[in-house]
């Protein structure tokens, strides 16, 4: 287990470093003039000495292998740089807003949870009746509509039409009701349809048969020993989903006003702001990859036949 720990975090800086690389590259290559954007934010009179001492000033005129050395160089010491909108350094903005973009993300997962579970268990155990058929309709729905398109009909309805809800902002439990519905429900859609196939696999292995001829009841079969075996792949679709989690994030956030990580880095690619959307790819990586560890330790957590070997590494 340690070993792979250590193998994970081996990849973990690999990772890193080919994101900071292809970041930094595509933001060389990408169009627009961030000395041209810092100018016309600041609204002051722009002239040709104005723009080459500012570039001067930002290191932009050197070489790109020495911008990306510098930019390594501070990152080796924690240090992102500075904004070039705000001037702040990028990782206290980042973990200004982290918070915000940590409690959406919760609040899509409990959605996801309490909509998929049971309608996966449901599902699985009334196969081919009107539940199975319920759940079918409900991931046919999720899977199809868009996410911006749920949560303006839910700002519609719960903000517009009932006002029970705010439609923006952050700071309380009411805020973050619509978006992580919105977050949460698409999700829902797919991980339901995983329960139920992952479940209805279960079902029909011979320790369950062998348990219900202990006399072991239904519901503790179902919920403790076939659904456990069914998470397996849930968990690790999870892993590998949690890339188009931060994504429907950025949507959300910037469709509630909500200030975190999602609604920063549309402002940043917005303002050209360089450092920001460096910072935010590499958080986004890191995430990705400690999410990815995770999930392998709780292979072996949820089924004890998996053992991590050498040759498994």
């Amino acid at each position: 287990m340690l070993r792979l720990v250590r193998v994970r975090l081996y990849q973990l800086v690999c990772v890193l470093l080919l994101l900071s690389l292809l970041t930094f590259t595509l933001m060389k290559l990408a169009p627009g003039n961030p000395v041209l954007a810092i100018l016309k934010f600041d609204e002051v009179a722009m002239t040709a000495a104005d723009e080459s001492a500012l570039r001067q000033e930002l290191g932009f005129d050197l070489p790109l292998y020495e911008q990306y050395g510098r930019w390594m160089w501070g990152l080796l010491q924690l240090n992102l740089g500075q904004s070039l909108m705000s001037g702040k350094p990028v990782w206290d903005e980042m973990m200004h807003r982290l918070p915000i973009t940590l409690e959406l993300t919760v609040g899509g997962m409990l959605v996801m949870v309490i909509l998929a579970l049971p309608l996966g268990l449901l599902a699985a155990k009334y196969a081919g009746r009107w539940p199975d058929h319920v759940s079918r309709l409900f991931a046919l729905i999720g899977a199809s509509m868009p996410s911006f398109w749920l949560g303006l009909i839910l700002i519609y309805w719960f903000a517009f039409k009932l006002n029970w809800l705010p439609t923006m902002g952050s700071g309380s439990m009411r805020h973050l009701i619509l978006p992580s519905v919105t977050l949460g429900f698409s999700m829902a859609a797919v991980y339901a349809r995983l329960i139920r196939a992952g479940l209805l696999e279960s079902l029909t292995q011979q320790y369950v048969n062998a348990a219900r001829a202990r006399g072991v009841a239904e519901w503790r079969i179902v919920t403790l020993h076939a659904l456990r075996a069914a998470l397996l792949p849930v968990i690790t679709v999870f892993g590998m989903s949690l890339g188009n989690l931060l994504a429907g994030a950025v949507v959300v956030e910037t469709l509630f006003s909500m200030p975190g990580l999602g609604s920063m880095a549309i402002e940043a690619i917005v303002q050209r702001d360089y450092p920001v959307i460096q910072g935010y790819v590499l958080l986004s990586g890191v995430f990705v990859v400690i999410v990815n560890l995770m999930v392998d330790l709780g292979y072996s957590l949820l089924d004890p036949r998996i053992r991590y070997n050498k040759e498994e590494m």
